[in-house]
């Protein structure tokens, strides 16, 4: 699990690099202004589009044919490894729902702001995760109710 959540840190950081300019939201700002919502908005097209790439590649060498490894351990850790890459792509269509989401948030005036409380999420966690949709304190109480759902 660690391995695929430092995959999907390391495809934003390089949307992030991928960013035309220099601007970073900050707190001395307006909260939401049109210029933090321009920022989002690109960062998240960015990230989508880099996840895009990285899946088109994953195709390309899956159309290059089957394994033909005459090893069997060799056979063995290239089907491992292709497993883990598809579980991976498969990781990311399900962030690309949650990215596209986050942009109608964006069209619709509701980004940055708790879906359970409505309070302001946080330029620290957006910037970090910006498809968040709930405060860090939401999110731990929701996460708290789901062990004990899952505790029951």
């Amino acid at each position: 699990m660690a391995g695929v959540l430092s995959d999907e840190i390391d495809v934003l950081a390089k949307a992030r690099r991928a960013m035309p300019s220099d601007y970073v939201p900050s707190d001395d700002e307006e909260y939401m202004s049109e210029q933090q919502l321009d920022y989002f908005r690109r960062l998240l097209l960015q990230w989508k589009k880099s996840i895009l790439s990285a899946s088109e590649t994953t195709l390309t060498a899956l159309q290059d044919g089957p394994l033909r490894e005459p090893d069997l351990n060799d056979r063995a850790s290239s089907e491992t490894d292709w497993g883990i890459e598809l579980r991976t792509r498969d990781r990311q269509r399900k962030l690309i729902a949650k990215i596209d989401s986050a942009m109608r948030r964006i069209d619709e005036g509701e980004y940055g702001f708790c879906e359970v409380t409505g309070e302001p999420i946080g330029l620290g966690r957006l910037i970090a995760r910006p498809i968040a949709t709930m405060t860090v304190e939401a999110q731990e109480a929701h996460e708290r109710r789901e062990k004990i759902s899952r505790d029951m």
